[in-house]
């Protein structure tokens, strides 16, 4: 079993630690550090979890394999380099780095130390998203001609001013770096890497944050893509993929349901709302799968599902996002 310590035991990094301890028999969070360790002391006992001083003594601790990282964004880079050059296998939370060439140095900074890098893009793990995934690679769905997508949370609805996370520094165009982050590793997993976006960001109901971003994009392989993120409403999720051959929708927040509809062949523009397949995976522990997948890749000396080549892509699809939501042009990846 994974031994791991945690940085970070907020909200999320608590979601983190719930999602495995005492579920998993690959990975166990025993020790854990936090800026503000009263707030997580009590929820530390009652998971096992010791207390350490700082983020140095977590890394100096021999009895831990790997550092799970659910720190703020700007906190990364750092981090990842220290965790690496103390041999330590790292799982970090989005976005990776904050731009390219901090990722650069962290990225080599874990190549040179041959140490295992996850990180949590948890939705590539759900069943839903791997169905649809095989549904486009094995050209079931035809020529793809666009991707749409939705994602949104109500979190900043209720953000004070203080919080980290309403800090422009650490949440560039706004909904793009917590939630908008994910629906671009999807598109890049499954349709290749991006080659121009075009960003508006804006601020319409949170009182201390950008909540509502919307990108339009072109890939590489002609594949053209929009989606939404938005902070201040009911948490929902949609990820829709239209081809030639069909069409292939997930839908819901835990992405709970994929709906397959073929083109019948022959007959183009026929009514087709009775021949969808519906598939439902409700109640998926997303967040536990991809820390597991994380652990065995570190058992098993595999590397991790999602290349280093398509973090760094990620990391210049957001810095290219960054840059046209605040220039109000359209900007070439990398």
């Amino acid at each position: 079993m994974i031994r791991a310590g945690i940085v970070g035991m907020g909200w999320w990094g608590q979601m983190l630690v719930d999602s495995v301890q005492g579920r998993s028999d690959v990975i166990r969070v025993t020790a854990g550090h936090t800026r503000t360790p009263a707030k997580a002391q009590a929820y530390a006992k009652a998971k096992g979890i010791a207390m350490a001083a700082s983020f140095e003594e977590l890394l100096a601790d021999s009895s831990i394999d790997a550092i799970i990282l659910a720190t703020p964004h700007s906190e990364h880079a750092t981090q990842l380099v220290k965790a690496a050059a103390a041999g330590k296998h790292i799982y970090t939370e989005k976005p990776f780095t904050l731009d390219v060439a901090s990722t650069d140095t962290a990225l080599a900074a874990i190549d040179k130390a041959k140490v295992t890098l996850g990180i949590s893009f948890q939705r590539r793990f759900h069943p839903s998203m791997i169905e649809l995934r095989k549904r486009v690679k094995s050209g079931a769905l035809g020529t793809i001609d666009y991707v749409t997508a939705e994602m949104s949370t109500s979190t900043a609805l209720a953000m004070p001013k203080e919080y980290w996370r309403a800090n422009p520094k650490e949440t560039p165009a706004g909904a793009m770096t917590g939630i908008g982050v994910h629906i671009v590793d999807g598109m890049i997993d499954l349709f290749g890497e991006i080659a121009e976006v075009t960003c508006i960001n804006a601020r319409r109901a949170a009182p201390n944050a950008d909540d509502t971003t919307a990108v339009l994009l072109q890939h590489k392989s002609g594949v053209v893509g929009t989606f939404t993120g938005c902070f201040a409403t009911i948490p929902f999720y949609r990820f829709s993929v239209a081809g030639s051959g069909g069409n292939g929708e997930i839908y819901g927040h835990f992405l709970d349901t994929l709906t397959v509809t073929p083109l019948p062949q022959g007959k183009p523009g026929g009514t087709l709302a009775n021949v969808s397949e519906v598939i439902d995976n409700k109640g998926y522990n997303m967040l536990g799968a991809a820390l597991e997948t994380f652990a065995r890749c570190v058992m098993e000396k595999k590397p991790f599902p999602i290349t280093p080549g398509e973090i760094r892509h990620g990391v210049q699809v957001f810095d290219a996002i960054v840059r046209s939501a605040a220039e109000r042009r359209t900007v070439t990846v990398g």
